[in-house]
C-alpha cells in the first residue's frame, strides 16, 4: 500500500527522504521551500515570493500523485519570524480558496538555506 511519489515539478529529494509518500488514500508530503525545480536554485525573494514558489512546488507533488489543493487535509507552515505571517497568509489564501484545511503555524525556526517559509501537507487522493 506504500508508494513513493517523485516528480520533476518540485525540487528533487536530496538526502534520505521522499518528496511524498502515498499510503492508501492519504498522501504525506515532505516540507517544501522556495527552490526552483528547474535549476535547483534557492529563490530568496520576498516572503510572498517564497510562499508562492513553495506552494507551486507542493502543487507539483500533489498533481503527480493525483491530488490537488482541494484535497489537502492539513498544512504545517513554518516561518523564520512571526512578522512574516500576514504576507505568507495573503499568498496562502490564493491557493486554497474558501474551504481551508486544518493548519499549524510555527515561527522562530531555522529553515533550510536561511529561507523564511517551509510548508508540508497531508492530502487525500
Amino acid at each position: 500500500m506504500r508508494q513513493i511519489i517523485a516528480t520533476d515539478r518540485a525540487p528533487a529529494a536530496v538526502g534520505p527522504y521522499s518528496q511524498a509518500v502515498r499510503y492508501g488514500n492519504l498522501l504525506f508530503l515532505s516540507g517544501q521551500v522556495a527552490i526552483n525545480p528547474e535549476n535547483g536554485e534557492i529563490e530568496r525573494g520576498t516572503v510572498a515570493e517564497q510562499t508562492r514558489r513553495t506552494l507551486q512546488n507542493i502543487k507539483g507533488v500533489l498533481e503527480a500523485a493525483g491530488s490537488s489543493f482541494d484535497q489537502v487535509l492539513k498544512c504545517n507552515v513554518y516561518l523564520a519570524d512571526i512578522s512574516y505571517f500576514d504576507e505568507m497568509n495573503q499568498v496562502y489564501k490564493e491557493f486554497f480558496g474558501h474551504d481551508y484545511p486544518a493548519r499549524l503555524c510555527v515561527s522562530g525556526v531555522q529553515i533550510y538555506g536561511g529561507l523564511a517559509v517551509e510548508i508540508d501537507v497531508i492530502a487525500g487522493i
